[in-house]
């Protein structure tokens, strides 16, 4: 395909701009109530992919998990508290600042299937809404990666044409998904990888 050169580069953000651990939140306090798994509600089953699309609320979701393991509110502000600490994992610190410093060259975005809430809770930890020009979060789009859909939304959020445009992903379904519409991706297995590999299209430009 044509190339027309890189005017903008976007990030995944879980797993990429954030370390983060795996999602056992659920099953440590399964655990830890000791619990069956038929003795967890019918709540919890569809909630998570709902949240990603933004189909439920911020109180819904606490409200499911509160009913599906028949806690407290107590208990369940515990869960929801374990549950972002693992989603938000730690800084990349690395990768952020090189994303940082892209700009004002190109134009940057995040493009991230995300939960309900995240917006805030990645405000509040990591200020990445002044790291970028733009964000897309799945739970606000109503679409998850891979749909082609979503990249060509977020490309048109920053007026760039896919082919003019590089994405960064740790799962290869996400960078196959960007490269179906055109767009150069890179598969973030570490940082040096990742940051020599922009570094080496970027100085084609």
């Amino acid at each position: 395909m044509e190339r027309h050169g890189v005017r903008a580069v976007l990030f995944d953000i879980g797993g990429v701009l954030e370390i983060t651990p795996p999602m056992t939140f659920l099953a440590d306090w399964v655990r830890r109530l000791g619990l069956s798994a038929n003795e967890i509600g019918p709540s919890l089953f569809d909630i998570w992919a709902a949240g990603e699309l933004g189909r439920v609320t911020n109180a819904q979701v606490g409200e499911a998990i509160r009913i599906g393991l028949a806690i407290d509110q107590t208990v369940t502000d515990a869960v929801i508290a374990d549950m972002w600490t693992q989603y938000l994992g730690v800084a990349n610190t690395e990768l952020i600042e090189y994303l940082g410093g892209l700009r004002p060259r190109y134009r940057t975005g995040l493009v991230s299937n995300s939960f309900v809430g995240a917006r805030e809770r990645e405000r509040a930890a990591y200020g990445f809404e002044h790291l970028v020009d733009d964000i897309v979060y799945s739970h606000e789009v109503g679409m998850t990666k891979p749909d082609p859909q979503i990249y060509l939304l977020a490309c048109a959020r920053l007026d760039v044409a896919p082919c003019e445009t590089v994405f960064v992903d740790d799962a290869e379904v996400a960078v196959a998904g960007a490269e179906s519409v055109g767009i150069t991706a890179i598969h973030h297995l570490n940082n040096a990888s990742t940051i020599s590999a922009l570094d080496t299209l970027l100085a084609k430009e």
